[in-house]
């Protein structure tokens, strides 16, 4: 027999001489299967799994011009809330034949930017990226991908190509709002990282308190150091002792919100009746927690969802006509901020448009 040009690995030729269809179904199949019949899937899929058929991502570029593999750039492998946007994005390629391939910019702008470069330079068919505030070379980037692009778990004016997301400006707002409403008049900050999206809580919950008369920049207690529970606790001790007459803090994430209660725990502060505490994101040890914290509930996974969605609808040439998703924020309400004598505040949806 005559060696093949590719090593003696099987070709989608013999794949679909084994399957008794065209090369042509199979390649069909393997890039779009919702294209081809359950009956013709299946043989084809047994054909594959026994010829243990690899397709040739690097062949398939130079025919198509382009891989199928998906780029998705986030800041962090670790923070919970990028792990339910991923479980959108994996959970929204799961039956298509697009792979996802992950990067971690790890909150560098530099980093993001050789990610980009990197990606590009293997011609994916879409690119996913956290965030609006890229550098200029990585908006260059962007603009000339050749490939759809969507960003994500924010919304802002000018998207490179789609948006979906919500304001984070809009969502600090809400559950400062919410802490005036309920009583509390010397409402505290605490920030970690003090990356762009927790800027844009810190200027929600800055606009809010000046709506009501009640904004002073000494409360505000922010660091660059990344976000812990422990952190929480040292942020919520530092504010005291300086303001020992705060008694309301919004937490931008809910790590620092589990600490501020564990602080107040420590300290023999009745929460909320001397002290109310808020969060951020809704992860699931808010319910949990005793007393029950308040946060404001985002979209994760809707969003990872969401954006596979209009990627893969950009991919067939259908490109979605509302560009920018916005898919706004819920304010869960909870035992931390229910001061005795207050009402509980009903669920709110934060507005479509940012403040």
């Amino acid at each position: 027999m005559r060696r093949r040009r590719n090593g003696g690995r099987p070709t989608i030729a013999d794949v679909a001489k084994r399957a008794g269809v065209s090369s042509i179904t199979v390649s069909r199949a393997l890039r779009d299967p919702e294209r081809v019949s359950p009956q013709l899937r299946q043989q084809i899929e047994e054909a594959v799994r026994a010829l243990d058929y690899v397709p040739d991502q690097h062949a398939r570029a130079l025919a198509s011009a382009r891989t199928d593999v998906v780029g998705v750039i986030i800041p962090s492998l670790t923070n919970n809330v990028f792990a339910d946007v991923l479980r959108g994005i994996y959970d929204g390629l799961a039956q298509t034949s697009h792979q996802v391939q992950l990067g971690n910019s790890r909150y560098s702008p530099i980093e993001e930017e050789r990610l980009l470069a990197t990606f590009l330079s293997q011609r994916p068919a879409a690119l996913i990226v956290a965030g609006i505030d890229q550098t200029a070379r990585s908006r260059e980037l962007l603009e000339n991908a050749g490939c759809p692009v969507v960003q994500i778990m924010e919304l802002g004016e000018g998207p490179v190509d789609m948006m979906v997301g919500f304001s984070h400006r809009a969502a600090g707002h809400l559950v400062t709002s919410h802490l005036v409403e309920a009583g509390y008049r010397r409402i505290g900050f605490l920030g970690a990282r003090m990356d762009p999206r927790t800027q844009r809580r810190l200027e929600g919950y800055r606009a809010a308190l000046m709506e009501a008369g009640l904004y002073d920049p000494d409360r505000v207690t922010a660091t660059p150091t990344p976000s812990s529970v422990t952190l929480g606790r040292d942020l919520l001790r530092d504010l005291l002792a300086r303001m020992p007459d705060t008694d309301a803090v919004f937490c931008i994430n809910d790590d620092l919100a589990l600490g501020a209660l564990f602080e107040c725990q420590s300290a023999a502060l009745a929460v909320p009746d001397t002290i109310g505490i808020a969060g951020f994101n809704d992860l699931e040890m808010m319910a949990a927690a005793w007393p029950a914290l308040t946060s404001v509930r985002t979209p994760r996974y809707e969003i990872g969802s969401r954006a596979v969605q209009m990627a893969r609808a950009a991919i067939a040439g259908r490109r979605p006509a509302e560009r920018v998703v916005d898919v706004g924020v819920e304010l869960q309400v909870r035992a931390s901020t229910m001061r005795r004598g207050s009402a509980q505040a009903p669920l709110q949806k934060a507005p479509v448009r940012a403040i």
